[in-house]
């Protein structure tokens, strides 16, 4: 621990200390010892000049700033208390040094200690001596730092050691040569193999050399260079002889062709050149034992063979001969000569080899041979051949080949050669023309397919393909139409042609616009296929083939062989079987009207996934109806046509036809009428798309039926019913009136009206002298109101019509609470009155219909007649009541003018007299007129004086 503050006080378990600067401080209580050494302990046992690696880890886990060394020691076995060697440390500096012995041996890089990893370091003692045997281990100590920049050492440790034994390494060696005998022929080959048996070969250098009689054969060095003698330079240019190196201890000497001179005593020579630690080269050397070789002059053993690819050979085939020789010591040369079947003229030259490899063509097949239709090759040194291309029929009769061998004797200038043996073997080839076998047949395996399959027309030819004499191959079509089966009035057009040089060539008759039609052909061009994708009705009809051979001449010109036709191939192109499946599940559906009716079509299954589906919606109003009435129709592109039903029937604003997925399309009535009951169903088309683009339909189905009921509301229509008796005055009012306490809906609206029942004696009377019962009520229209809130525009029309004079006074407190009040009640009101009520609903096309009728109970009403006054008189009748209380009114007015006229004049003319004799006037006021609005207080004129001013 170093304290950097000038003056600190430091307290442990205990204990204090007072320090000033650069003051050290080690408890070994605040520093714990966690280094760790760890080296296998193993006992290793190894040659002089091995490889020994060693591995140490070292870890440490304080958390102080400490720097570590590594280093590597030996202890010798015979002096245990004797002092370790070092053999390397890693320092504290991450320096890297060395003991004194082995410094030399770290500089030239035998010794190294590297560090693997954070806590592995690796000994590395390449070529290890005796000397370095011992215990081995790895020892590591853990350092800080002090303030003053000295450094202390806080632990150090050992690993276990690995005991090491180095065995040294002989340094004598032997030498062996070997052959696999001894005993060769002239013009064999001689391997020759000096092994060199020591320790640590590789590590040592050694230098070999050949001897052949006294003489220097070649020479290798440490660096594996052969150095060759003077008389071997130019054998060993010519390739006829190799010196190398093998493997490190192994050394090869061959000679390719032996000759007689080569017949002696062979030695392997071998000097080992080592460095002494002083710097200095000793050698030490040995020789091997002598090999005798010897050398037997060649006698010519050779046997002559000669074969053919086929004894019969079709015309434009190759005729390939090949002549092989055995038993070869020397090189050959070949002579082909050709000889008719009946031998009556003298052989004919074709072509030879030299023994040197050239080819020489007779004046009668040169001109052939420069187009390269005749070939001779030498395939190898034993094996000739001859190739004749495109045979022809004058190229039938005897083959022979003549095998020359040859021996060169010499070397150098001075060398010649001698002929040692001769052999000929001789074949006798057939060549068959092509017309005899060349025919042509078409085939199919399926004469008949459906709408977008496939088909193969094959077209086979025989014989196998020949590429001099190649064939062209043309496919040819004739379409089924309306005359199909007069054959007299088709024509073949081409199709494509496979020509005689590989290429296509179409024809103006295209299948499938060209696109889906592919052709091909097998390798040996006997089999040609014209295969057809996706098939529709363009390519239906009859098919055939034509094939013409042709035959190329040696000058590059062609001449036609022999043209053939095939048989007619019928090919049929069907619509495919229908999968189309329609559910059938009979349904009923009853709905309200102005609902929403909803009607499934699924399709549960189709022929293909690119199937598209026209639908049309019928509906069949009655069961006896003689037609379905077309409501709608979807076309297979989902545009949308209304039949006449839909026209008719007002439906188009309120059908709806949605396809909710690929396979289910529904239909639907919005605010259904009771007029579109009755039974619905779809009819499914299915189309498709044949491979031309054109769409057909192949199959229909229907869908099961759907019974659609669509009734009105339920009637719950409901007037009070209950019976009541009413006894009123003359002259009072009738309150009559009417609950409807339930109704069908509530959109629903009412038409009211009132009846009365009375009976009249005197129509009594009437009916008997009629003959008609007597006692039979009339009913009376009293009032009405429609439901449209007009007045007698209801079930009937009452007598008394609407207006200010009316007595009745209708009033509607609430929706389902009407009242009727008859004002100035007579006894001719008297009777039995109920009313009738008529639910009204508005349709889905926003017309009225009458739902319901209902009466209610019976109100009997009483009227008691009064005593007639002259009150009750006036008031009773029009006539007199004007009379008395209105008609005065205007006569008086019409006296009082008058009399105030008059009094207005007689005015003027006193007032001039009293104004001459001073005497006052009289002033009379206006009249006033008071008046009753009862008919039993009549109104009354008075007269006020007035005054005199």
């Amino acid at each position: 621990m170093v304290c950097r503050p000038r003056l600190i006080r430091v307290r442990v378990t205990g204990c204090s200390w007072l320090f000033r600067m650069k003051t050290r401080l080690i408890p070994q209580s605040l520093i714990a010892d966690s280094l760790t050494v760890t080296a296998p302990a193993q006992t290793l046992s190894k040659v002089e000049s091995d490889t020994l690696q060693l591995t140490c880890e070292v870890s440490r886990t304080t958390l102080q700033h400490t720097h570590l060394s590594v280093g590597w020691y030996l202890r010798s076995p015979e002096d245990p208390a004797a002092a370790p060697q070092e053999l390397v440390t890693l320092s504290r500096d991450f320096v890297l040094r060395s003991g004194g012995p082995y410094r030399q041996r770290m500089a030239a890089g035998d010794l190294r200690l590297d560090k693997t990893s954070a806590t592995s370091y690796r000994l590395t003692i390449h070529k290890l001596q005796p000397v370095d045997q011992g215990l081995l281990y790895c020892q590591a100590a853990e350092w800080i730092q002090d303030a003053d920049g000295s450094w202390f050492g806080m632990t150090r440790k050992q690993s276990d050691k690995t005991q090491l034994r180095v065995q040294p390494t002989d340094r004598d060696f032997s030498i062996q040569v070997s052959t696999e005998r001894r005993s060769f022929t002239a013009g064999e080959p001689l391997e020759l193999h000096c092994t060199i048996e020591a320790q640590n070969v590789p590590e040592r250098f050694f230098s070999v050399s050949w001897v052949f009689s006294s003489s220097p054969v070649a020479v290798v060095g440490p660096s594996a260079v052969p150095v060759l003698g003077p008389d071997y330079v130019s054998r060993e240019a010519a390739g006829h002889m190799t010196v190398r190196k093998e493997s490190a201890n192994v050394y090869l000497l061959k000679l390719q062709h032996l000759r007689p001179e080569d017949a002696g005593k062979y030695i392997c020579r071998v000097i080992e050149r080592e460095k002494t630690p002083t710097g200095d080269f000793i050698e030490r050397g040995k020789r091997s034992r002598n090999v005798q070789i010897t050398v037997q002059p060649l006698k010519s053993n050779i046997t002559a063979s000669l074969s053919s690819n086929s004894s019969e050979v079709l015309e434009g085939d190759v005729i390939q001969l090949t002549c092989s020789v055995q038993s070869t010591s020397g090189p050959l040369s070949v002579a082909w000569q050709w000889t008719d079947t009946q031998a009556t003229e003298a052989p004919l030259q074709l072509a030879s080899i030299d023994r040197d490899g050239t080819v020489w063509h007779s004046p009668s097949y040169r001109e052939r041979s420069s187009y390269g239709e005749v070939r001779a090759e030498k395939a190898r040194a034993d094996t000739f051949s001859l190739s004749l291309y495109n045979a022809l029929p004058g190229d039938e009769g005897q083959y022979r080949c003549q095998v020359t061998e040859w021996l060169q004797t010499g070397a150098g200038p001075e060398a010649s050669w001698e002929k040692i043996g001769e052999k000929s073997a001789t074949k006798t080839i057939t060549v068959r023309t092509v017309e005899s076998s060349f025919m042509v047949s078409a085939s199919s395996r399926t004469p008949s397919v459906t709408f977008g399959d496939s088909f193969d027309l094959l077209c086979l030819v025989k014989p196998r393909h020949n590429p001099r004499v190649p064939t062209s191959v043309t496919w040819r079509f004739m379409p089924a139409g309306p005359d199909a089966g007069d054959e007299g009035r088709g024509e073949f057009k081409d199709l494509v042609t496979f020509t005689r040089e590989g290429t296509l060539q179409w024809g103006e008759q295209l299948l499938g616009l060209g696109t889906r039609t592919t052709v091909d052909r097998s390798h040996s061009n006997t089999n040609f296929r014209l295969s057809v994708t996706r098939a529709g009705r363009r390519e239906a009809g009859k098919y055939q083939c034509t094939a013409v051979l042709w035959r190329k001449n040696y000058d590059n010109s062609w001449s036609k062989v022999a043209n053939r036709t095939s048989n007619l191939l019928g090919i049929s192109v069907l619509q495919p079987e229908s999968k189309l499946r329609v559910q059938k599940t009979n349904q009923s559906q009853v709905h309200l009207e102005d609902s929403r009716v909803r009607i499934n079509c699924s399709i549960s299954s189709q022929t293909s996934q690119d199937s598209q589906h026209a639908v049309m919606w019928y509906v069949r109003r009655a069961a006896g109806s003689e037609a379905d009435e077309l409501l709608l129709r979807i076309e297979r592109s989902g545009a949308f046509e209304y039949g006449a039903y839909a026209e008719e029937e007002r439906l188009r604003r309120r059908v709806q036809a949605e396809r909710t997925s690929a396979r289910l399309y529904v239909l639907t009535l919005n605010r259904a009428e009771s007029s579109d009951s009755g039974t619905y169903y779809c009819l499914v088309e299915e189309w498709l798309s044949d491979p031309d683009g054109a769409w057909y339909r192949l199959s229909r189905e229907s869908s099961g039926y759907t019974q659609v009921t669509v009734t009105q509301p339920e009637i719950r229509l409901q007037v009070q019913e209950s019976e009541s008796n009413m006894t009123v005055e003359e002259s009072s009012s009738i309150r009559l009136g009417c609950s409807i306490p339930s109704q069908s809906s509530r959109d629903s609206r009412f038409s009211v009206s009132w009846y009365v029942e009375r009976s009249d004696e005197e129509e009594e009377e009437e009916e008997e002298e009629d003959g008609e019962r007597p006692g039979d009520e009339e009913r009376e229209c009293v009032f009405s109101i429609g439901h449209d809130a007009v007045f007698g525009n209801g079930n009937c029309s009452p007598r008394e019509e609407p207006g200010p004079n009316s007595r009745l006074q209708f009033e509607r407190m609430t929706s389902d609470q009407y009242s009727l009040t008859i004002q100035g009640a007579r006894p001719t009101d008297a009777g039995r009155y109920y009313c009738h009520v008529e639910e009204w609903l508005l349709n889905p096309r926003k017309a009225w219909y009458r739902l319901a009728t209902n009466n209610s109970g019976f109100t009997i009403v009483n009227v008691i007649q009064q005593v007639s006054t002259l009150q009750s008189v006036v008031c009773s009748n029009d006539s007199l009541f004007y009379f008395v209380f209105f008609y005065p009114f205007p006569i008086f007015a019409i006296l009082l003018i008058a009399v105030l006229l008059v009094r207005y004049k007689g005015r003027n003319n006193s007032k001039s007299q009293e104004g001459k004799n001073g005497a006052p006037l009289l002033w009379i006021k206006e009249p006033h007129l008071s008046y009753s609005p009862t008919c039993l207080d009549p109104p009354a004129l008075s007269l006020h004086p007035g005054s005199v001013d």
